[in-house]
């Protein structure tokens, strides 16, 4: 534990942010429970935010108690009748499957209720909606994240203008200013984003390259950074580079002592030396140091669908080195794109569990509570915008997670709800006790393994 988290301060950070992280999310998700049910007449008894005791509470108009508990890992909604927060069993005779007129007092003011009030009175349509509600809402608060970035960052503009540029060595010539709009590099139009990695992939790798530019109406050629230098744009969270405190802006000068100058030359050399330490000579702020670096294997998709493990150090390029002139996204083009940011992640989640269970690439690429825990401070200290994309991810993620068929799950209800919909009754409670017992024991047991790559096998 003491290698995982350098310091106390470090600690409370992670925590703190992981806490913020896991909050929002869990909020979302039992308020989409909490509202389709209380829409579709379900009666929600609690609304917790976390767990244990209770440190603030207040009753709502409609006889619902909100509380914020003490343990803040999660949270729940107890709707009218259950036997429990995740909604398993009733209070009522269970050979009645009803909940027979109960009578709440909240502030002085009485409210009747009766079996078409609780979960197990409800219709089926009406407890399907509920269930489903939770998953859905972390996906639309993932939509909504993602379609407001774009509405806020903007798209670059065309033909690409120099909004801000970084600072680099001396030994890399940097020619150009803010304001110029780039046209060509090394005779090769840089079309962004749809012709420039085919115009960058053939650029030579030496320290500068010509761009011709537009400046102040006059077309020039100055010297400048490769299209996409030894930079460093991106960190990834619990990455070789994450845990040695490489830094964005930071500029990878040599690798074992051989010169680099394309983001390119970085993954050949990694690729050449998979899982061998590099040393690398960084510059930051004018001054140079060393530091040694051993990749780690990472799934990776391929061009067919499948995934392999490739070692990378967890330096990543957003594809330019200097911050572009933006112009607007369009409302409706914020939204689609938002929606296949959105498929993407699930697309991606679903084809890296079967990629695991066929062994193409390995179990290491299942994080736990504590390599969540870990994610979320690693990407807090990347900046605001970092975090809250992060959180989009993550809600997806847990919404998607919450559909997997198993029983104590959101889809292990729908799923009860599908038998019920076809044979015309619910499963039997010695059923429904032995199946959730089964669903305990797999998400337990899940949790475990999980955990296990955090801190043993895989840290």
């Amino acid at each position: 534990m003491t290698n995982l988290i350098p310091s106390f301060g470090n600690i409370a950070f992670t925590m703190l942010f992981f806490v913020i992280a896991l909050s929002i999310i869990v909020a979302i998700h039992e308020y989409g429970h909490y509202i389709v049910g209380r829409w579709s007449g379900i009666h929600a008894e609690v609304f917790s935010i976390g767990f244990g005791k209770v440190i603030w509470s207040r009753t709502d108009k409609h006889g619902t108690v909100w509380q914020i508990a003490a343990l803040p890992f999660g949270g729940y909604v107890k709707f009218l009748g259950d036997a429990n927060a995740a909604s398993v069993g009733g209070d009522a005779d269970p050979d009645l499957r009803a909940y027979i007129d109960k009578t709440a007092t909240a502030d002085g003011t009485k409210h009747n209720f009766n079996a078409r009030n609780t979960m197990l009175g409800a219709p089926l349509w009406a407890r399907s909606a509920t269930v489903a509600a939770g998953p859905i809402f972390n996906f639309i608060l993932s939509f909504l994240v993602f379609a407001a970035i774009l509405l806020f960052q903007g798209q670059p503009s065309t033909p690409l203008t120099v909004s801000a540029l970084p600072a680099f060595p001396d030994a890399i010539e940097q020619q150009l200013e803010e304001g110029d709009r780039i046209l060509e590099v090394e005779g090769v139009a840089l079309n962004y984003p749809d012709g420039f990695f085919a115009a960058v992939s053939d650029v030579p790798s030496k320290p500068s390259v010509e761009y011709t530019i537009e400046r102040n109406g006059e077309q020039m050629t100055v010297l400048g950074p490769q299209p996409q230098p030894s930079f460093v744009q991106a960190i990834t969270p619990r990455s070789a580079a994450d845990d040695a405190n490489l830094k964005i802006g930071d500029v990878i000068v040599s690798m074992n002592g051989t010169p680099v100058y394309q983001f390119n030359d970085m993954i050949e050399f990694v690729n050449e030396t998979r899982e061998q330490p590099i040393l690398l000579v960084v510059w930051r702020d004018g001054e140079t140091f060393e530091s040694t670096l051993t990749p780690r294997l990472t799934a990776m998709p391929q061009e067919d669908g499948s995934m392999r493990d490739e070692p990378k150090l967890g330096i990543g390029t957003g594809g330019l080195f200097f911050e572009p002139a933006t112009e607007a996204v369009g409302f409706g083009e914020s939204l689609k794109l938002a929606i296949q940011q959105v498929w993407f992640i699930i697309k991606q989640s679903i084809n890296g569990l079967k990629q695991m269970i066929i062994g193409n690439i390995n179990t290491c690429n299942l994080s736990g509570p504590v390599g969540i825990a870990e994610t979320s401070g690693s990407m807090a200290s990347q900046g605001t915008l970092s975090f809250i994309s992060f959180i989009a991810v993550l809600s997806t993620a847990v919404g998607l997670l919450n559909l997997f068929p198993i029983p104590i799950l959101d889809g292990g209800h729908l799923v009860f709800h599908a038998y019920e919909a076809v044979t015309g009754k619910m499963p039997s409670d010695g059923a429904l006790r032995i199946l959730m017992a089964i669903g305990i024991a797999l998400i337990g047991t899940l949790m475990l393994f999980a955990i296990g790559n955090d801190l043993l096998f895989c840290p």
